[in-house]
């Protein structure tokens, strides 16, 4: 009997772990896998399975104490009121821990949830939401003038509005408009209306972003000063990894939720995962923007390294 050339299967585990660190590390669908390999999914799935057998892929159930007591400790250690921990940052995890969330403050009917936008926001809007009928469901800020999908934060309004079948209120005005236009729009009944519940947001489910990441920059100016020491935002509110405000050319002209209304919702949801949002998730929870934080086992225990290491003077 002639057996398989040893070239042949040192290839086939090649492209298993090619198979399987594109499926599991970078976390693309096995249709994206076949598509950035150049084979059929069926091939995909079966390399993906003979990874497992052949231990290039060791599946791990998690321990929910552990990361339930991981969750705690993070909680102590930002002064947060709540903290989720999944061993996972997929999208249906996500989504399940934010509906945990949502579903534990037993929202009344009219009450108002601010969605903002962002990749990690599309996820959980796309995995769904849990039934909360009747609240009021309005944008965190207007539109950008970016085409990205992650971005559409009216669309993303109008899907968790029909998930809770609740109401959605749009908000058609731009993020960042001219000092004419705010003087227009102060005066016109809807926006005055949707301005309103602004004060009045029970819930907030946003994303932390990346200041050094984040695509829409370009339109910021800092003071060279200041420039430095920002790490992210929350809505556009910019701050350094201590928390506190960075203030920016334009601010002025921002159509979203400031930084003090964030710091009054009863529950402000920030999601992030990625070891690039470790800082910024500091700052976030240090600036009182966000008081609940749904996060991976991965960021948390570098979030907690870092709070713990000794600090440099």
């Amino acid at each position: 009997m002639i057996g398989r050339p040893k070239g042949t299967k040192l290839l086939n585990r090649s492209l298993m772990h090619a198979a399987a660190r594109l499926h599991y590390i970078e976390r693309l669908s096995q249709l994206e896998v076949s598509k950035r390999m150049q084979v059929s999914t069926a091939t995909v799935s079966r390399l993906l399975s003979h990874a497992r057998e052949e231990g290039i892929v060791r599946i791990q159930v998690a321990d929910l104490d552990e990361t339930d007591a991981l969750g705690d400790k993070l909680q102590i250690a930002l002064g947060l009121n709540a903290v989720r921990v999944l061993e996972s940052g997929k999208p249906a995890a996500l989504s399940s821990q934010v509906g945990s969330l949502l579903n534990e403050a037993k929202l009344a009917p009219g009450s108002v949830i601010a969605i903002g936008w962002g990749r990690a926001v599309q996820s959980v809007i796309a995995a769904g939401l849990p039934r909360i009928p009747n609240v009021v469901v309005v944008p965190t800020s207007g539109g950008m003038h970016e085409t990205a999908s992650h971005f559409q934060i009216n669309e993303f309004v109008r899907k968790g509005a029909e998930q809770m079948q609740g109401e959605a209120h749009f908000l058609y005005a731009p993020s960042m408009v001219s000092p004419e236009l705010l003087s227009v729009l102060s005066r016109d009944p809807d926006t005055l209306r949707l301005l309103n519940l602004w004060s009045k947001v029970d819930v907030a489910i946003m994303g932390i972003g990346d200041f050094q990441r984040s695509s829409g920059n370009r339109n910021f100016e800092f003071a060279p000063k200041d420039a430095k020491r920002v790490v992210g935002d929350v809505v556009r509110n910019y701050f350094d990894q201590n928390g506190e405000e960075v203030h920016w050319s334009g601010q002025e002209n921002l159509m979203a939720l400031s930084r003090k209304q964030l710091q009054r919702v009863p529950l402000s949801i920030g999601i992030a995962t990625g070891k690039e949002k470790v800082p910024v998730i500091i700052g976030a929870a240090r600036s009182g923007m966000i008081n609940a934080l749904v996060t991976d086992t991965r960021v948390a225990s570098q979030i907690l390294e870092q709070l713990d290491a000794p600090q440099v003077l």
